[in-house]
């Protein structure tokens, strides 16, 4: 039987690493992480965690990084990153991370404008970004890599290796006792603990600025608002320099005290899912979507009886799942059918997913579709949502409890005030509030008025205190006719199928609503396949005429729901997948609306002729 976490700390912790050493000294020789190396996990005791991260601090140290100083750090997700992140504030440091997908010079100007002393990196790859722009870095004067395959014969007097960072912190540990208590006590709850860069949507990033008590308080309301226990597990995998998977692998981590577990790479995330079978699974929408629609494909090649037979369980499982919040509930007859249907159908299907033991699913840093949302409940995976942004330390409000309603994101955590401005714009206030921009004046005061942080987005709050998300304030659409469109809204109905994988809704001052379409290229080139539809590359395949009528007849099936204005009239698909490297997409998969708008504009044009 699972035992809640307890949720406090002791009077004693005023910063985020000293929240670590207490679950060091309380757990030990407990599992706090494994990592998969030469096809085997291997299981990191807490001891083990709370000796790197200290001898990580006082190399840092010795490296003659000071209280306030700023360390980099960019690499996928490891054991590494996190000594690196909990050594940099032991030893007083403020910890900034770099996504591993930046070109260098995305990686120079955030070295430049944080002033990174320090760059830790993960392998020769980004080693090599970062001497391509350190002459642009005054303020570097280390880089210490982590992986070093490859650089057996490197040599270069600004680069040592994280196993040197270790054994100088150890020697300079030995040197200096009582040091690194002084350090570790360096730093209060209101002090900067971390630099979190936006993604950049609009315009170069902003550096958020998180202190110590943003961090430590979100933690213990998450504990309030969301049931997580010391024997959960969890699969991280998506960027630790997002906030929202460094909440969920870093700092809840210490506070519910589960277990941690790394991916191999990027490419055996679901591999390693069905490995690792976790109990707590946090992902962006992009990934939900991808799993329902390799459901559908799924479905649509197995025989006739079983599609019959798994058409039959979905039904029961929506309605089981719209009856859960009824006022009559669920009904024993439905009860039990449904139960029926989740042992032959649904369990097996999960247990072939790796989500079997998924307890606590949520799904977070972009919106995801009601329809999406609706399908993982009638399956009997009660997929949660959580609201927020980089400025309020990730979570503004999250599905609580029972109620998790497809059309909302639920109530404010517990200690978070939202209110509704005049122009509808969502402002929130609570300790999880940032502490401004990083040498940004302007911007923060932009976004920080008399303590309310403007969202940016645009939502409604019923009665209840549950919060509806519209759209983003610059996105919304008014049409040459005077009418008021959300596009995220249509967008996320066109992603719930099987065959889109993403979609820019086009329409302000124009007479209608037009689509750029971009495809799932998995699912259609499969169709293509099956269909005997010829084609030779990615381009000639968005053109083929049968994959351009696939795609209209799933635009017509969204249209039906939609209002006679927001009904999409012409589309056109991209001829190129959505790239991160090519500046379409966030490290998170979000769409950049403008760069879209402005780099295909010719063909936003045609649709208008």
């Amino acid at each position: 039987m699972s035992t809640p976490a307890p949720p406090s700390e002791s009077q004693a912790v005023n910063n985020i690493p000293q929240l670590l050493f207490e679950r060091v000294a309380r757990l030990g020789e407990r599992t706090a992480m494994r990592v998969k190396e030469f096809g085997l996990w291997h299981d990191i005791s807490w001891t083990t965690y709370g000796q790197k991260s200290r001898s990580a601090a006082m190399g840092l140290v010795a490296l003659g990084v000071g209280p306030g100083d700023i360390v980099a750090v960019i690499g996928e997700n490891r054991p590494e990153w996190l000594y690196a992140d909990m050594g940099t504030m032991a030893a007083g440091g403020v910890t900034t991370g770099i996504y591993t997908t930046n070109a260098a010079e995305e990686c120079g100007y955030i070295l430049g404008h944080s002033e990174a002393k320090i760059y830790v990196v993960e392998d020769e790859e980004q080693l090599d970004k970062a001497l391509e722009v350190r002459g642009d870095c005054p303020n570097l004067s280390k880089i210490v890599v982590i992986d070093t395959e490859g650089l057996r014969h490197f040599s270069d007097p600004m680069v040592m290796s994280f196993d040197e960072l270790l054994a100088l912190g150890d020697e300079h540990d030995a040197a200096n006792p009582g040091l690194f208590e002084q350090r570790l006590a360096s730093r209060g709850r209101d002090d900067l603990a971390l630099l979190i860069y936006t993604s950049g949507t609009t315009g170069p990033p902003k550096g958020a600025m998180l202190s110590h008590n943003n961090v430590l308080w979100t933690t213990k309301a998450l504990a309030k608002a969301i049931p997580v226990y010391e024997d959960d597990e969890l699969l991280s995998f998506l960027p630790l320099s997002h906030i929202a998977e460094r909440m969920f692998s870093v700092y809840m981590h210490l506070r519910f005290m589960y277990t941690i577990n790394f991916i191999e790479n990027v490419d055996t995330v679901t591999e390693n899912v069905v490995e690792v079978s976790p109990t707590v699974f946090f992902a962006v929408p992009r990934i939900w979507e991808k799993y329902s629609s390799a459901i559908f494909i799924r479905m649509k090649d197995a025989t006739w009886f079983k599609r019959l037979v798994f058409g039959l369980a979905l039904k029961l499982g929506k309605r089981r799942a719209a009856a859960r919040l009824s006022p009559g509930g669920v009904n024993p007859g439905l009860r039990v059918a449904f139960n029926l249907a989740h042992f032959l159908v649904f369990k097996k299907l999960k247990e072939r997913l790796g989500l079997e033991r998924v307890r606590l699913a949520v799904s977070g840093a972009a919106p995801i579709g009601p329809d999406v949302l609706r399908f993982y409940h009638a399956i009997g995976l009660p997929l949660r949502q959580v609201y927020g942004q980089t400025e309020d330390t990730g979570p503004t409000t999250i599905h609580q409890g029972d109620i998790i309603e497809a059309d909302n994101v639920g109530p404010e955590i517990p200690g978070v005030r939202v209110k509704i401005d005049d122009d509808g714009e969502i402002l929130v206030k609570g300790e999880n509030v940032f502490l401004g921009y990083y040498r940004n004046p302007e911007a923060t005061d932009e976004t920080l008025e008399d303590g309310w942080l403007h969202s940016g987005d645009v939502g409604q709050m019923d009665e209840r205190g549950y919060l509806t998300i519209t759209d983003r304030k610059k996105d919304l659409i008014i049409t040459s006719g005077g009418k008021n469109i959300a596009p995220q809204y249509i967008e996320n109905k066109l992603k719930f199928s099987p065959y889109i994988n993403d979609a820019v809704i086009i329409g302000d001052q124009r007479k209608y609503v037009s689509a750029l379409v971009f495809i799932d290229e998995d699912n259609v080139v499969k169709y293509a396949q099956d269909q005997k539809i010829p084609f030779t590359t990615y381009a000639s395949l968005t053109k083929a005429k049968e994959v351009n009528q696939l795609i209209g007849q799933e635009i017509e099936t969204v249209n039906k729901t939609l209002a006679r204005v927001e009904q999409i009239k012409r589309f056109t698909i991209l001829p190129k997948k959505l790239l991160e490297e090519d500046g379409e997409v966030t490290p998170t998969m979000k769409v950049k609306r403008k760069y879209i708008n402005e780099t295909y504009a010719d063909l936003i044009n045609m649709m208008y002729r």
